[in-house]
């Protein structure tokens, strides 16, 4: 396990702390021309070293290099068929992380996963997920006919609410498994406060009492769940 931590440190240390924003803009305008795409791959490979501080892993770290050239070069020229810059970002962490963890755990790597994948807490998984997207469709369900008499605001972000939903709902799961029930108090307040000023503002009472009803069942969807979860 230490080796893979101090694998993924090097990771974080070469890709987010020491790479300036214009090495980005410059590896993104020349790709695989661009010089600063090999000083990127070379500082994790003298991060990596540093860090694990064993000449004999030498050939470990550079595999990883290598990989770690490749990966960022292939990112670089799919970029532009991605709209959403977001997807080829993670799924070039990804990519990363995972050749990390093969290096890692090369000598027992099968072996490894299957006992990682044995070890999953389902019930956990599934109340995760239930808490997200589907608990967001149906509280839209429940709330289609209230909704329907309340005058939309256009400067709101697209999909605000059901984003806002699905943290707050993961944080109250969290606090519930945590055992911290007076921070979904403090959650309640911390989102009360937010959007007291809009509803000063607005002065609509079928607006408030949408928020309101609309809160309660999203924060009650999580508890039941949380509590489900903690008693299976």
């Amino acid at each position: 396990m230490i080796l893979f931590i101090k694998l993924l440190l090097a990771h974080l240390i070469g890709d987010f702390l020491l790479q300036p924003a214009r090495w980005v803009i410059h590896k993104e305008s020349h790709k695989a021309a661009s010089k600063y795409l090999y000083f990127h791959v070379l500082l994790h490979f003298v991060v990596t070293m540093l860090l694990l501080w064993d000449i004999t892993q030498w050939k470990l770290v550079l595999v990883i290099t290598v990989s770690h050239y490749f990966i960022d070069a292939g990112k670089l020229y799919a970029n532009p068929f991605f709209k959403n810059q977001a997807i080829p970002f993670f799924i070039d962490q990804f990519l990363h992380i995972g050749v990390l963890y093969a290096c890692a755990y090369h000598l027992n790597l099968t072996e490894h996963t299957l006992q990682l994948v044995s070890q999953i807490d389902w019930a956990l998984v599934t109340a995760v997920v239930f808490v997200s997207f589907p608990a967001a469709i149906i509280m839209g369900k429940l709330l289609e006919g209230l909704s329907d008499q309340i005058t939309l605001d256009h400067k709101s972000l697209p999909h605000a609410g059901k984003y806002i939903g699905i943290l707050e709902r993961l944080f109250v799961l969290v606090f519930i498994i945590l055992g911290r029930w007076e921070a979904i108090g403090l959650l309640i307040t911390a989102k009360s406060v937010f959007r007291f000023n809009d509803l000063k503002d607005t002065n609509n009472r079928k607006l408030t009492e949408y928020i309101l009803i609309g809160t309660l069942v999203s924060f009650g969807l999580a508890i039941l769940t949380g509590i489900l979860y903690t008693r299976i």
